[in-house]
């Protein structure tokens, strides 16, 4: 757990926010007024991965940037329970906790998921969804287009096809529990592109919330619930719940970094079209699954249009 007050040499120099009503801390970014923008981190990253949206978004919204239970600033509480269902659980209480409405999410990697399951079970709460290098994982359930010949899983995606290899062999978890020793790595196999923002302070902030292997419970367990597909029967909850039409008449778009080889992009793009076929998609031809890192202003600026247009 990262302290609270640490800025990172001043790149992270947000007041600190702390929400207790699931049994830990957990840590959030709010900032700035108006309606609220959430913005959901993935795997291996924390809320730092915002640093370069909270300025400008916040000088129009209310930006909250929440760190999941085991990353950043909040807490890695030994015995709890680091599951998808969880995770997503653990956001409705804090936003029930901020009593928000009329949400903007902002979503990559898991955020995307996350942010589906969310949806499902609240759409009334979500104005619209801003997705980047995700998907809401569901598109499958529609059948209103064809499905394309070729169109990749994520048992196609290096990065999970390795997830399973070492899973198999039994190295994985002694692997995944030195991710603070090489954090950059990592994200490289998770096709981390723009090495020019890489500094020591850069390493130290994305290395910070998994000093020890018990500080590495929640980023162990994520990569398994999709490789393993251990989300299947919370999503499949959802879709029970009769709402997925509610949740397609939802303003979305996605802008995807087509160099992504962790979530493929011609799966991420047949997903959403199928939920949104309406919906724009921006493909970002130098950007990969960081685009956080590799295309930030770019992205504020798809996003702050979205908000204009719908």
């Amino acid at each position: 757990m990262i302290p609270a007050n640490e800025t990172f040499d001043g790149t992270f120099p947000f007041q600190p926010h702390f929400f207790d009503g699931r049994g830990f801390k957990m840590h959030y970014v709010d900032e700035g007024k108006g309606e609220p923008i959430i913005c959901l981190h993935g795997q291996p990253t924390w809320g730092y991965l915002y640093r370069k949206f909270i300025p400008p978004l916040s000088q129009t919204h209310r930006v909250i940037v929440p760190d999941y239970m085991g990353y950043g600033k909040s807490e890695t509480p030994a015995g709890a329970a680091y599951t998808f269902k969880t995770h997503v659980e653990n956001l409705a209480a804090l936003i029930d906790y901020l009593q928000l409405e009329q949400i903007t999410f902002v979503c990559q990697d898991w955020g995307g998921p996350i942010t589906g399951a969310y949806a499902l079970r609240y759409p009334h709460k979500i104005k619209r969804i801003c997705m980047m290098n995700t998907m809401l994982g569901y598109g499958g359930a529609v059948r209103d287009l064809p499905r394309a010949a070729g169109i990749p899983t994520l048992q196609d995606s290096p990065w999970f096809q390795w997830v399973l290899k070492k899973y198999k062999e039994g190295t994985y978890h002694t692997f995944m529990q030195q991710l603070g020793d090489h954090v950059l790595s990592n994200m490289k196999k998770l096709y981390f592109h723009n090495s020019s923002v890489v500094t020591p302070t850069w390493i130290r902030a994305y290395a910070a919330p998994f000093e020890t292997p018990e500080e590495t419970i929640a980023a162990v367990e994520f990569p398994l619930d999709a490789a393993l597909n251990r989300i299947r029967d919370y999503a499949v909850e959802g879709l029970k719940t009769g709402k997925l039409e509610k949740v397609r008449a939802i303003p979305a778009m996605l802008a995807e970094g087509m160099l992504d080889q962790a979530m493929l992009p011609a799966m991420v793009i047949d997903d959403f079209k199928r939920l949104f076929p309406d919906g724009p998609v921006v493909e970002l031809p130098h950007a990969g699954h960081f685009c956080q890192e590799d295309a930030p202003e770019t992205l504020v600026a798809l996003i702050q249009q979205f908000i204009q247009l719908t």
